[in-house]
């Protein structure tokens, strides 16, 4: 670009960091956003995790398949829990679905397993 002669030195680039930061300003917001959203899933992956053990050793120590249920469902909000297990270990998977952003949703899922009969 041309500065026109007489023409104070630097008005050529008047705006010019407004529109830098006009353009950086959404994905400095966004890469926030996700990094929030990551941080989410990871501590309802650890919730999940520890819901899934927990109903493992209830369920390991005779409890009914209800109880460990509503342990999962009031650990994870919305989990679900599948009992399996051989031998003497009973099993327990877990499973939810977390949401990070509006429009992007991830599949979480945590087992564990207990000795049955035990304390």
């Amino acid at each position: 670009m041309r500065v026109p002669v007489g023409a104070p030195a630097g008005d050529h680039e008047r705006g010019s960091v407004a529109a830098e930061l006009a353009l950086a300003l959404p994905a400095v917001v966004l890469t926030l956003l996700l990094g929030a959203g990551a941080l989410g899933a990871a501590a309802q992956q650890v919730a999940l995790q520890d819901a899934a053990a927990d109903a493992a050793r209830l369920l390991g120590r005779g409890q009914s398949d209800g109880d460990a249920a509503r342990v999962v469902a009031t650990a994870v909000p919305g989990a679900r829990m599948t009992r399996g297990g051989s031998g003497d270990l009973v099993c327990v998977t877990t499973q939810a679905e977390v949401a990070v952003g509006a429009v992007i949703r991830l599949p979480l899922r945590a087992s564990s397993c207990a000795l049955a009969g035990g304390l």
